[in-house]
C-alpha cells in the first residue's frame, strides 16, 4: 500500500555497529602492549588530579559513579603515581611523668620511631645491669657504712647519755611488748627490778608502798618520759637525715651513670621534645632507684606495694617504654592506605584495656593503637563511603579530624558501658587526603544533608559508564584485554575475539556511538571466553567462544524469560501474531532482574463509548501504574484533544488496559501504542497484530525515543518465532531509536532475509499507516481530512459521540419534563 511504502524500513546495516576484525593489525593480542591508562573517563580523571594536586583544606575527593567502571583502580593508579612525596614521621606515645593520664606525643624521623624505641629498653635494660654493680661496689658500700655508722654513733650518745640520768635517778629504760611491735619505756627500779607505775599505784593502795614515795617517783616518770620523746624525735630526725644523705649518695653515684647513657640517646635524637622527655625520664629514675637495685629488691617492691600500677601488670618498668604508633621505616613516600573495614577504631584507632591481678579493668599509654586515618598521615586514605556511614561514630570522627588537623585517640564507647579511666592522649597533627568513593545518590544526600560536607569534600569526580564509539577506542579495548589476559594467565584473543568483545560492550552502552567502560563485565567475558577457549584446547579465544561465553552466560540467568516464553507458547499469556483486530495492539515491555532484562510483548486493548468520563487508564485505577505511566495517559488524552477537539468538545469515555498484567507498570514507552490501539477502536480499523510497537508520545503526535529497544525487538522476534516467522512480522519504533540498535545476529539474519522487520517512524500517523493499512489523512484547510483516512473516520466518530451524548441528554432532558 502506499502509506506503508511511505514508511522507510530500517536498513539491515543500521541494525547492528559491526567491529570489522580487518581493522586490527595483530594476529593475538600478544603483540600488543597491555594498556597503562584508564579508558573512557578523562573527566573524573582530571577531577581527581586536581583534588590530589591542591593541597589547601577542604580539597578531599568524593568519587561516584557506578560500580564496576574503573573507580577504585583508577583512584589507586593516580595514587601510586603521587607516591613520591615525602614520607612521614613516626610517632610515638610516651609516658607524661607529670601526668600519667595525659601520654605525650613525639614525632620523629622516619625510621627513628623503631630506633629510639630500642634505645630507650636498652637504657633500662642496662641500668638494671650497672645500677646494682654500683651499688654492690666497694667504695660505694664504704661510704654508706660511714654515713650509716656516723649517725648510729649520734643515735647511741644520745640514748646512752639519756639511759645515764635514768640510772642515777634510780629508773631503768625497758623495752615493752606491745602486739608485734615493741615499745620503749621508763620505769623505776624497786628493789633492783624495775616496776610499772600501776603495779606501784597498787601497792600503795595496799599499803604496802608510801605514798608520798610514789608522788615524787610519778613526777620524775613523767620528766623522763617527755625526755623520752624528745630523745626518739631527736633520732627521728637523725634517720631522716641519714635516709636524706643515703638518697644523695645514690644520686651523686648513679648520676654520671645514667647521665652518660640518656646523653648517648641525647645526640642521636635532637629533638626539643625528646630533649624534654628524656630529662623527666632522668628524674624519675633517681626517684626510683629502689626498682633498679636487683632481682631480689624487685620482688620486694611487688610484694610491698601491690598497689602500684607497675605492680599490678607485671612490669615495674612500663612507665619507661616507648608506644611506637606509626612505625614509617618501610614506608616510601607519601602512605596509601585502603581501609575496606571502615569500623570506628581500624579508622581513628582505640585504648586497648586489660584485667589485672586484682580483677578490674586497667589501661596505659602503651595501650594506645593507631588506625588507618593516623596511618595514611602525610599520605592518603581511601574509604568505601556507605560502609564509613553505616558505622557508628565514623562519619562524625572524619569530619572532626578533616576540619581539625587533628586526631585525638580515644576508645569509641557511646553508651559509656566500658569505659575505665579518663586517659586522654595529647593530640597529634594530621594531614591526610580522603578520597571517599560512592554513588551518586549518596552524594547528593550528603551535600544537601550534611552542611559540612561541601566545606570538606570539594572535588567530586563523576565516574562515567560509556565513552564515545571511535576510530581508536578498539584498539584501547584491544590493549584492555592483552592487560587481563596477561595478569591472570588466560589465554590470547584473536582479531575475531577482540572485535566480538568491543560489540558486547557497544551493546551494553545501548547506543552504536558509544562504547561501555563497565570493565567488570568486560573482564568478566572474557575470563569465560578464555574458560571455553581452554576447554576446547585451542591457542588463542576466537569469536565463537565469546559467544559460547554470552550464551552460556544468558541461558544461566534466563530461567524467568524461559518461563514467560512458555507461557506465551500454551497460549496462558494471550499474544497474537497473525491477523487484525481492532482496539488492540501488542505494546513491547522490559522485564529488568538486576543482572540480566528482556523484553515480552504485551496486548493492549482499548474500547470508547459515548460518555463524559475521558480516558480511564485501567491500571490506575487499579494502583498498578506508576507515576511515569500516569504521566503519559494524561499526554494521551492532550494529543487528542489538540488534534480532535478544535471545532467540537471531546467527549467520550475510553478504557485502556494492559491485558494480564498483575505487577504494575510503569514508564510511558507505550504511550504511542495506547494511542494507536484508541484510534483503532474510535476509527473501526482494525490493526496487525503481527507488528509490535513501542515508543512514547507528545502532545504534538511526535514518537520519542525509549529504552530498551533492543531487548524489546528480540523478545518479540522471539515469540513470532516460537509461533512461526510469516515473513510480515516485525516491530515498529521511534526514529531516533535507529542508532540505539545493537540487536543479535540471528535477528539481523532474519530481517536479511526479509522474514522479520523493523519499522522507524516520526508521527503517530506514519505509525497508524503500517499498522491499518490505511493513510492516515492531513487536515485541510476547512479543518476536515480527507474521507476514508483514519482521522477522517476518528474525526466523524468522535462527532457522532458528541452529537450522540447531546441527543441523549435533550432526550432526558423531555423526559423528566414530562
Amino acid at each position: 500500500m502506499p502509506n506503508v511504502k511511505r514508511s522507510k524500513e530500517v536498513p539491515v546495516s543500521k541494525l547492528r555497529w559491526r567491529c570489522d576484525p580487518r581493522r586490527f593489525k595483530f594476529k593475538t593480542t600478544d603483540q600488543l602492549d597491555p594498556c597503562t591508562e584508564i579508558l573512557g573517563q578523562e573527566r573524573a580523571l582530571r577531577a581527581v588530579r586536581l583534588g590530589l594536586d591542591i593541597e589547601s583544606e577542604g580539597y578531599n575527593v568524593f568519587v561516584t559513579g557506578l560500580a564496576g567502571t574503573g573507580r577504585d583502580t583508577t583512584v589507586k593508579m593516580m595514587l601510586e603515581e603521587l607516591k613520591e612525596g615525602k614520607t612521614p614521621n613516626d610517632i610515638c606515645y610516651v609516658n607524661n611523668f607529670k601526668n600519667p593520664d595525659m601520654p605525650t606525643v613525639l614525632y620523629l624521623k622516619a625510621g627513628e620511631g623503631c630506633q629510639f624505641r630500642s634505645e630507650m629498653d636498652d637504657l633500662i635494660l642496662t641500668l638494671r645491669k650497672q645500677i646494682p654493680v654500683a651499688f654492690e661496689s666497694d667504695e660505694f658500700q664504704q661510704k654508706r657504712q660511714e654515713i650509716i655508722n656516723f649517725h648510729r654513733e649520734r643515735e647511741k650518745e644520745i640514748v646512752k647519755a639519756f639511759e645515764e640520768k635514768v640510772t642515777q635517778a634510780k629508773f631503768a629504760l625497758v623495752q615493752l611488748q606491745v602486739g608485734p611491735y615493741t615499745k620503749p619505756e621508763v620505769m623505776p627500779v624497786i628493789d633492783e627490778k624495775p616496776v610499772a607505775l600501776d603495779q606501784l599505784e597498787a601497792s600503795v593502795a595496799s599499803g604496802e608502798f608510801s605514798a608520798e614515795e610514789y608522788e615524787k617517783l610519778k613526777e620524775k616518770y613523767e620528766q623522763f618520759s617527755a625526755e623520752l620523746a624528745e630523745v626518739f624525735k631527736e633520732t627521728r630526725k637523725i634517720e631522716k637525715e641519714t635516709r636524706t644523705k643515703l638518697v644523695a649518695l645514690d644520686r651523686e653515684v648513679l648520676l654520671p651513670i645514667i647521665k652518660r647513657y640518656i646523653d648517648d640517646i641525647r645526640e642521636k635524637f635532637r629533638y626539643d621534645k625528646v630533649e624534654q622527655y628524656l630529662v623527666e625520664v632522668q628524674e624519675s629514675i633517681l626517684g626510683n632507684i629502689d626498682l633498679f637495685r636487683g632481682k631480689e629488691k624487685e620482688k620486694e617492691q611487688e610484694q610491698n606495694i601491690l598497689g602500684m600500677m607497675a605492680a599490678q601488670q607485671g612490669d615495674p618498668f612500663l612507665e619507661y617504654k616507648v608506644n611506637l604508633l606509626v612505625d614509617n621505616c618501610d614506608t616510601k613516600g607519601a602512605p596509601i592506605v585502603f581501609e575496606t573495614n571502615p569500623v570506628f577504631k581500624n579508622i581513628f584507632g582505640t585504648i586497648e584495656r586489660v584485667w589485672d591481678r586484682l580483677g578490674q579493668w586497667r589501661t596505659d599509654f602503651t595501650k594506645i593503637k593507631a588506625g588507618s586515618f593516623l596511618r595514611a598521615n602525610n599520605g592518603y586514605l581511601v574509604l568505601n563511603a556507605l560502609d564509613a556511614l553505616v558505622e557508628p561514630g565514623v562519619w562524625q570522627g572524619l569530619k572532626r579530624c578533616l576540619k581539625t588537623h587533628t586526631i585525638e585517640i580515644q576508645s569509641f564507647d557511646p553508651f559509656y558501658m566500658f569505659t575505665t579511666s579518663g586517659m586522654k592522649p595529647e593530640a597529634i597533627e594530621t594531614k591526610v587526603k580522603v578520597v571517599m568513593i560512592g554513588d551518586p545518590h549518596l552524594y547528593e544526600l550528603l551535600y544537601f544533608r550534611d552542611e559540612d560536607f561541601q566545606k570538606i569534600f570539594k572535588v567530586k569526580a563523576d565516574f562515567d559508564t560509556v565513552m564515545d564509539n571511535i576510530g581508536k577506542t578498539p584498539v584501547q579495548y584491544a590493549q584492555f584485554i592483552r592487560k587481563l589476559c596477561q595478569q591472570e594467565h588466560l589465554k590470547p584473543f584473536d582479531r575475531t575475539g577482540v572485535a566480538e568483545v568491543v560489540e558486547y560492550a557497544v551493546r551494553l552502552a545501548g547506543r552504536q556511538k558509544k562504547i561501555s567502560v563497565k570493565f567488570t563485565q568486560i573482564s568478566d567475558l572474557i575470563r569465560e571466553a578464555s574458560y571455553w577457549a581452554e576447554k576446547e584446547r585451542t591457542k588463542s579465544v576466537t569469536a565463537q567462544h565469546v559467544d559460547k561465553a554470552l550464551e552460556e552466560k544468558y541461558y544461566r540467568v534466563r530461567k524467568i524469560e524461559d518461563k514467560i516464553q512458555e507461557m506465551i507458547d500454551e497460549g496462558t499469556i494471550m499474544i497474537d501474531t497473525r491477523g487484525k483486530k481492532v482496539g488492540q495492539v501488542n505494546g513491547l515491555s522490559v522485564y529488568n532482574l538486576g543482572d540480566y532484562s528482556f523484553g515480552k510483548p504485551s496486548r493492549i486493548t482499548a474500547e470508547t463509548s459515548m460518555g463524559r468520563s475521558g480516558i480511564i487508564n485501567i491500571e490506575r485505577e487499579a494502583k498498578l501504574s506508576g507515576s511515569t505511566h500516569d504521566k503519559g495517559m494524561l499526554i494521551l488524552g492532550g494529543y487528542l484533544r489538540g488534534k480532535y477537539a478544535q471545532d467540537k468538545p471531546l467527549t467520550m469515555s475510553a478504557s485502556i488496559c494492559f491485558e494480564q498484567s498483575y505487577s504494575g507498570v510503569d514508564g510511558d514507552s507505550a504511550s504511542s501504542t495506547e494511542v494507536y490501539a484508541l484510534l483503532s477502536s474510535l476509527s473501526g480499523l482494525p490493526l496487525r497484530q503481527d507488528i509490535a510497537v513501542t515508543g512514547s508520545v507528545n502532545q504534538k503526535g511526535e514518537v520519542q525515543p525509549i529504552g530498551g529497544v533492543n531487548q524489546k525487538i528480540e523478545g518479540f522476534f522471539d515469540v513470532c518465532r516460537a509461533k512461526g516467522l510469516t515473513g510480515t512480522q516485525g516491530v515498529l519504533i521511534p526514529h531516533l531509536n535507529i542508532n540505539d540498535l545493537m540487536l543479535r545476529k540471528d535477528v539481523v539474519e532474519a530481517v536479511k532475509k526479509g522474514r522479520f522487520h523493523i519499522y522507524a517512524v516520526k508521527m503517530i500517523d506514519e505509525g497508524i499507516e503500517i499498522l491499518t493499512g490505511v493513510e492516515a489523512g492531513k487536515r485541510r484547510k476547512n479543518g476536515t481530512f480527507r474521507q476514508g483516512t483514519v482521522n477522517h473516520l476518528v474525526d466523524k466518530q468522535l462527532e457522532k459521540l458528541a452529537q450522540g451524548l447531546k441527543k441523549f441528554k435533550e432526550e432526558e432532558s423531555k423526559k423528566k419534563e414530562k
